[in-house]
């Protein structure tokens, strides 16, 4: 879905935003308070928000269109439930749907944010109940729909208990007082610490 987000302009696109945006059923905020709130310039945003106005134009997304747009990318698997789960995480007000502001300030921190600010986010994405905890069932749940989306044209000779192994892996360097669930300050510095978690986690956040 980001993957195929371009920055660039041409001059057709020097249009006036306040008029596009009136069109649409939610008008984001001012792309000068969009540009403070992220790390795109303001070219970079109108670019983004045509994009965005082209694939939605109510100006909002709800979970099956998101999963329609998702499932494209991976048409080898099943993306329905990762897409749900990556949805949820997009949806920073959580009123089940997911309008620009939603959409570049995430996308601002998983491209230009910093590594903390990036693990913050996935922390967030594995919390499934927003507890403010991870437990194995989430982490399991997160990495079992990976797996279904990328799907067995992409690993043939994945075992069915593959997710689970790597879960157990997990959590092994991440539980740090084995408590039997991670926080976020144990998830952040097991990740910093720990190249291979770094290395997993960046192909996970491959397929955002």
């Amino acid at each position: 879905m980001f993957r195929s987000v371009s920055m660039e302009t041409t001059p057709s696109d020097k249009v006036d935003d306040d008029l596009e945006l009136s069109v649409v059923c939610h008008r984001p905020e001012g792309l000068e308070k969009l540009e403070a709130q992220t790390n795109f310039s303001k070219k970079e945003l109108q670019v983004l928000y045509r994009g965005f106005k082209n694939e939605c134009p109510s100006g909002v997304v709800n979970e099956e269109t998101f999963k329609q747009i998702y499932s494209q990318f991976f048409p080898h698997g099943d993306a329905s439930t990762y897409a749900h789960y990556l949805f949820n995480a997009f949806d920073s007000s959580h009123n089940e749907s997911i309008k620009f502001e939603d959409f570049v300030m995430a996308l601002s921190i998983l491209l230009r944010g910093t590594t903390t600010e990036k693990l913050q986010w996935t922390f967030n994405l594995y919390d499934i109940n927003r507890d403010g905890y991870i437990n194995k069932e989430e982490m399991t749940d997160i990495v079992k729909a990976i797996y279904d989306m990328m799907g067995r044209f992409t690993y043939p000779a994945l075992r069915t208990d593959t997710p689970k192994q790597h879960v157990d892996a997990f959590f092994q360097k991440m539980d740090k007082n084995r408590d039997g669930v991670v926080t976020l300050d144990e998830f952040i510095l097991s990740c910093q610490e720990d190249e291979n978690i770094m290395r997993s986690l960046q192909l996970f956040e491959n397929v955002i």
